[in-house]
């Protein structure tokens, strides 16, 4: 590992090394991070727009350009942290929206509604509150591969649910126990492999590096706060699936 590297390619590793563990390359809604949320939400609905304002072809070629982006945008980090010599297991593509990349490109291969649902109840929320409260500010400083690609790839994992529901997919609070399934299915395992790995996919591992885990410890206490989880995802859905419900009710009440 060199050690004048440039400050572009510096993971956390050597950031808590150089600067120290509490060091943050800027703060929560300060002004770059501001510029960071206004220029996605500007590009989801910029895309969104473009989206449903095209044919059926180019719909489907736009939803094939943001599978490849998520991919690309995934192997950049991996491939920029092998090449420089800082992978480690940390880096596997083993979060939540990690494994959403591959859920995305599963749908688009296949067409699943299951995958549709888990991407709008689980994928739109997480990503979104990642971008809210993001947990790779630990770096040097904006500009760097971590930092851009986190920013980038959870707008578009954003994004991409958003499209499938301006194509005209109606999500269904019935599917929620689906999206459960997969939810907590796939974080067991990945809870026993955190330990031999230490890692800390899912943030199950330990509470700290996250504004939201960190509350919860707070609340909870460190040995507790995985319990906040349950809380914090029954809100989620119920606001992702809230306004589905009202205008099913509304419908049924015309009727």
């Amino acid at each position: 590992m060199e050690k004048n590297m440039n400050d572009f390619w510096k993971s956390y590793d050597i950031t808590h090394a150089e600067l120290g563990p509490n060091f943050r390359c800027y703060p929560l809604y300060g002004k770059i991070h501001l510029i960071e949320l206004a220029l996605s939400l500007v590009f989801i609905v910029g895309m969104a727009l473009w989206y449903r304002r095209s044919s059926a072809s180019a719909r489907r070629r736009i939803l094939v350009g943001v599978t490849i982006a998520l991919l690309a945008d995934e192997a950049a980090l991996l491939l920029g942290m092998a090449l420089t010599g800082q992978w480690n297991w940390s880096y596997l593509p083993l979060h939540l929206c990690s494994i959403n990349v591959f859920v995305c490109l599963y749908n688009t291969l296949t067409d699943q509604n299951w995958c549709k649902e888990e991407l709008y109840a689980l994928c739109i929320p997480g990503a979104a509150l990642a971008l809210l409260c993001p947990s790779w500010l630990d770096v040097p400083s904006w500009w760097t591969l971590i930092n851009l690609h986190s920013i980038s790839i959870h707008a578009l994992l954003v994004l991409y649910p958003v499209l499938l529901v301006v194509r005209g997919y109606r999500p269904s609070a019935r599917r929620a126990p689906q999206v459960l399934a997969f939810l907590f299915g796939s974080a067991l395992p990945i809870y026993f492999l955190n330990k031999p790995l230490n890692t800390n996919f899912y943030f199950l591992n330990n509470p700290y590096g996250n504004v939201i885990t960190s509350a919860f410890t707070r609340l909870l206490g460190e040995k507790y706060y995985i319990l906040g989880f349950l809380p914090a995802i029954a809100v989620a859905l119920c606001l992702m699936y809230l306004p589905w419900v009202v205008a099913d009710a509304r419908h049924k009440k015309r009727k």
